[in-house]
């Protein structure tokens, strides 16, 4: 079974990775390949890396365009996807890597945004706990926020097993500089970047707070409240994420940190792109970029009470066009891993 895929927002860097890693999907032929004011462009003028397609050209951004594919990926800014998404056919398969259908709070989406909620798309992060089942046979699908991406799959497995207490969670993040996007920002460029990091969004403002919230919420099955800090790194691609909880007083009691462990192992077991590194090795970004897998690693501080775990992913893939990509296959029975076989890349 070959598929037709048109994919929105091609000049930035969300959309260059998903035509990256569909370039390399057996079962996908590429089909418009859009942008806003770079329609009309040469494709390989502004992502040179993607030579396969490198002569094709930009199109226009817009339902007639995108319509009549069997896939659409939407890599549009916040806030402009759900407009081109509500025309286009109930049968269309639709994957949304803006925010606009990732929370399931219309307030929370209106006090961090600022805009009408346009409502909540099954979330493509197939690792939490009974969300496969829900992407199988979905038409419209919710990419989470790369951030998101790795506090939740920090996290998760300690909430869904009752292990971790819901009112102290401590959550920092180091990003690449590509997560802000592709336009031009006087605070990334190489000279304010380069041997320089810096945090930002601090106190409760960032945007991917309430996204946490919600899915380690769901994993644990009661109210979880976060206190989120992103930090900008002086790299191109890339998060590293510490994250923090204390354990429940009636599991610290006495606690074999054996078994603290065992809850993240059990939890990843099965998972093709999850992996709990050996005691002792410690994620970095350079072991995953480029690919849709994740590094992670945990440890119990005893001192306080709380579990550290630190998550390494790519935010351009596994952040983004990987899980997209990642969740397309679910959705459409494909081979999960299906053009998503890329190693990191190293040094």
């Amino acid at each position: 079974m070959t598929i037709s895929v048109a994919v929105s927002g091609a000049s930035g860097y969300a959309g260059g990775e998903v035509l990256r890693l569909l370039a390399n999907h057996p079962q996908v032929t590429i089909g418009a390949i859009t942008a806003h004011s770079n329609a009309g462009s040469r494709l390989g003028e502004l992502q040179p890396h993607l030579h396969s397609l490198s002569d094709r050209l930009l199109e226009e951004t817009s339902v007639q365009n995108l319509a009549g594919h069997d896939v659409v990926f939407l890599a549009l800014p916040h806030g402009a996807s759900a407009a081109i998404a509500a025309e286009l056919p109930e049968g269309t398969l639709v994957i949304d890597a803006g925010a606009d259908h990732r929370l399931e709070d219309a307030q929370a989406w209106e006090k961090f945004y600022g805009s009408a909620h346009a409502g909540t798309w099954p979330y493509g992060l197939p690792e939490l706990p009974g969300q496969r089942e829900k992407l199988r046979g979905a038409r419209r699908i919710a990419v989470p926020g790369c951030y998101p991406t790795s506090a939740l799959l920090a996290l998760a497995p300690g909430f869904a097993r009752g292990l971790l207490l819901a009112d102290d969670v401590v959550i920092v993040s180091a990003s690449g500089t590509s997560g802000a996007g592709k336009a031009a920002k006087v605070n990334l460029i190489g000279s304010e970047v380069m041997g320089s990091m810096s945090p930002y969004g601090v106190g409760g403002g960032h945007r991917h707070t309430p996204e946490i919230e919600q899915g380690l919420s769901n994993a644990a099955g009661e109210p979880v409240s976060v206190s989120f800090t992103p930090t900008l790194a002086p790299m191109s691609r890339g998060i590293l994420t510490t994250a923090t909880a204390k354990v429940a007083p009636q599991v610290a009691k006495g606690l074999d940190v054996q078994e603290l462990r065992q809850a993240w192992a059990d939890a990843y077991e099965d998972e093709p792109f999850i992996h709990l590194l050996p005691e002792g090795q410690w994620p970095s970004t350079k072991s995953v970029q480029g690919s849709n897998h994740v590094a992670l690693q945990l440890a119990y501080d005893s001192h306080v009470g709380r579990v550290i775990v630190s998550c390494a992913i790519d935010n351009l893939t596994k952040g983004t066009a990987g899980g997209a990509v990642q969740s397309m296959n679910i959705a459409l029975g494909f081979d999960e891993t299906a053009g998503l076989n890329q190693q990191g890349v190293a040094p």
